[in-house]
């Protein structure tokens, strides 16, 4: 074997397990997510990364070196959400839904790695921004981490306004790390997910610092790289303090502010949900439900996404309905509204006199399951992949949305991924309801599912009531502790007593502040020696 041989095969060896370092150490993140819920590693799972892209390379500077360094962030994305958002498959077999075996496979691969590549972007874009005012500003550690964290809360914050949005950093710590979920209190997830790349920043610089001084003295290489440590353990100990402090705020619970919650998880598998079949079984689980519901003296009562799947004349028309004019217990009803011709996903409000009060509808819309994007284009092609006759559409957002017992903070489903809009709501609404369906996925979606919840209530200060079609149906209070959960599959009614509240957190108040003040000011630091330059 020539001597150039043997050398462009070392380079490939070296360039593969660069790769497989920057795979594995996503994975690591991937596993944080629930249900696997190992949110420990998310505090040192984006080092490995961020070490190969400011490692000092022997290899000239070069396009092949360039591309290297969008390898390792797409490898990263990859692991990262592949793993996270695996849940997606379980939308396989479709068959129910008159798709054949085969194509409803090559329709769930298809959707398990757009999804994967559409969060690696993510972190493409931020490996791109970083390096980029790296190398225009030679910018040493403290700023660089600075730089990376602005990137990754700004990017995250760019994708949260798209129609794909789930997996945000901040969502590994939920829902077992409630002690640094509170800091979402301060300014939204944002402020976990900055905490989690500042302290891999550290991780990341200290070892880079061990590296290079790699022809000292053993204690002159651990003293260079001692400072960043001794940073992370210490911000990390503050962070989690500051968290805990607000963990540990009594909450105000007057007895006039208490209100007796019913939940029906009525179990209706999506093969025969949208059916004749499905219809009359979820007429019988739900008025059996309320009906025993309102003999335990609730005050209101709560059912699933879609729980009804009819228009509210329709419902009126129902077994569900007289039950409710019998008892005069208000519920919230999942069904359908009609808006210009087409359909919304709406949670009714119903009074005890029988009246729809309130129509929420859902605001965010799952791309192909409920609506077709570039149905201009697509709909010949998949609008088979939907049983109903035509597409949903999206809600409006409407920040107060009446019931009998004061405004309250609505979000069906997929809706529970965007805090923005549950903040807006939160500034006039005093208790969270959110319905959903997530029978159509493996058993990881609903673990997640109820983690964005558990991060919604600490963020806006507010109990939070959730009612899913298969579970996890859930009772979560201002602090996050999960004060009752379902089981999966399972048909389950529940009464428990919750408060109404009206605090305002700083996030409810001032919204995401602490994005824009880490842009504006690394945006300062990179301007000010083009400035003095200049002057």
């Amino acid at each position: 074997m020539s001597l150039f041989s043997t050398k462009t095969l070392a380079q490939a060896t070296i360039k593969t397990s660069e790769i497989s370092l920057a795979l594995g150490s996503g994975v690591l993140m991937g596993i944080t997510f629930a249900p696997w819920e190992m949110w420990y590693l998310a505090w040192i799972a984006i080092a490995p990364l961020w070490y190969l892209l400011y490692r000092e390379s022997p290899e000239p500077r070069s396009r092949s070196r360039s591309f290297d360094k969008l390898l390792y962030p797409l490898a990263w994305g990859i692991g990262c959400y592949g793993v996270a958002l695996s849940w997606i498959f379980g939308i396989h077999p479709m068959t129910w839904m008159g798709v054949p075996f085969d194509t409803s496979f090559r329709i769930a691969v298809f959707c398990l790695t757009f999804i994967a590549l559409w969060g690696a972007s993510l972190v493409i874009l931020w490996s791109v921004a970083t390096q980029f005012i790296d190398s225009k500003t030679r910018s040493n550690a403290g700023m660089r981490i600075l730089f990376a964290t602005a990137c990754w809360c700004g990017l995250e914050n760019l994708y949260s306004l798209s129609d794909l949005w789930w997996p945000s950093l901040a969502l590994t710590q939920s829902p077992h790390n409630l002690a640094i979920l509170h800091l979402g209190q301060l300014s939204g997830p944002n402020t976990v997910t900055g905490s989690i790349v500042f302290i891999n920043g550290l991780m990341a610089e200290a070892y880079l610092a061990f590296e290079r001084a790699r022809y000292a003295k053993p204690k002159e290489r651990i003293r260079a790289s001692s400072p960043y440590i001794n940073t992370a353990i210490g911000s990390i100990l503050i962070l989690h303090l500051i968290g805990w402090t607000l963990a540990n705020r009594p909450s105000i619970e007057p007895i006039e502010s208490a209100l007796k919650i019913g939940i029906i998880q009525g179990n209706i598998g999506n093969e025969i949900k949208l059916y004749r079949s499905g219809h009359e079984i979820a007429i019988e689980n739900y008025t059996q439900g309320y009906l025993s519901l309102a003999e335990q003296g609730v005050d209101a009562i709560v059912t699933p996404e879609t729980a009804l799947p009819f228009t509210d004349s329709q419902i009126k028309r129902t077994l569900f309905y007289q039950a409710i004019l019998d008892k005069k217990v208000p519920a919230f009803v999942g069904g359908f509204g009609e808006s210009n011709g087409g359909f919304t996903n709406t949670l009714m409000t119903i009074d005890g006199s029988g009246k729809v009060i309130s129509e929420y509808d859902k605001w965010k819309l799952v791309p192909l399951g409920e609506y077709i994007p570039f149905g201009e284009y697509l709909n010949p092609f998949i609008s088979r992949l939907s049983p109903l006759k035509s597409q949903l559409i999206a809600g409006k957002f409407a920040p107060k949305t009446m019931t009998p017992f004061g405004n309250a903070i609505f979000g069906i489903c997929y809706d529970s991924a965007y805090a923005e809009h549950f903040r807006r709501q939160a500034q006039n609404g005093n208790i969270i309801i959110t319905a959903s369906n997530d029978a159509h996925y493996s058993e990881a979606m609903p673990a997640q599912h109820h983690a964005q919840d558990v991060m919604r209530a600490i963020e806006t200060d507010r109990w939070a009531v959730r009612a899913s079609n298969t579970g996890y149906s859930a009772i979560v209070n201002p602090h996050g502790h999960t004060e009752w959960i379902s089981e999966l599959n399972r048909f389950t009614t529940h009464a428990h007593q919750v408060y109404r509240q009206t605090t305002q957190t700083p996030y409810v108040r001032f919204g995401d502040w602490l994005t824009p003040l880490l842009l504006a000011t690394g945006g300062i630091l990179f301007l000010t020696p083009k400035m003095r330059i200049r002057s």
